[in-house]
């Protein structure tokens, strides 16, 4: 222990006293992530290096991300096309549209899901509880981490 003067007042002096701690032996008792997410810090992070932990995360994110941003495009080319070809079917006759009835069944299909999304709520939040994907996340947060940078990485490829 090592002890510092602070300061004096009325001839007293006050001191605070400091522990002196080893921080590599700190670090190996102590990893940040069981003192942020509790002791469970799951099999992964017990298994491999923090570096495997997030080159394999960055991977695998990589890949999601990459064929989320392919699938995305193509989604919306084929919704963009389709609704392309219907405007071009309805202005040159081959299509008559009855806009009134459509906007009448969009409506009758919002307040349906509007409803049903009501009545689900209780559902999803309990599914949610009993999947535990925050334990998952909790005890391979390195893994996770780089999941999510490799998936904004595939995203922007």
């Amino acid at each position: 222990m090592a002890s510092v003067e602070h300061r004096e007042e009325d001839g007293e002096s006050e001191e605070e006293v400091y522990e002196v701690v080893d921080l590599t032996e700190y670090a190996r008792r102590h990893q940040w992530w069981s003192r942020v997410f509790g002791s469970s810090s799951g099999p992964i992070a017990e298994k491999h290096s923090v570096a495997t932990q997030l080159v394999m995360g960055g991977v695998t994110g990589w890949c999601a991300g990459y064929l989320f941003q392919r699938v995305g495009k193509i989604a919306a080319t084929a919704v963009g096309g389709g609704f392309l070809l219907l405007q071009i079917a309805n202005h040159t006759g081959y299509v008559q549209i009855d806009w009134k009835k459509v906007e009448k069944d969009v409506n009758k299909a919002k307040k349906h899901l509007k409803k049903r999304a009501d009545k689900a709520a209780p559902e999803i939040s309990t599914f949610i509880e009993e999947v535990k994907a925050t334990d998952f996340i909790k005890r391979n947060i390195v893994l996770s981490s780089g999941f999510v940078g490799g998936f904004f990485l595939g995203i922007a490829s």
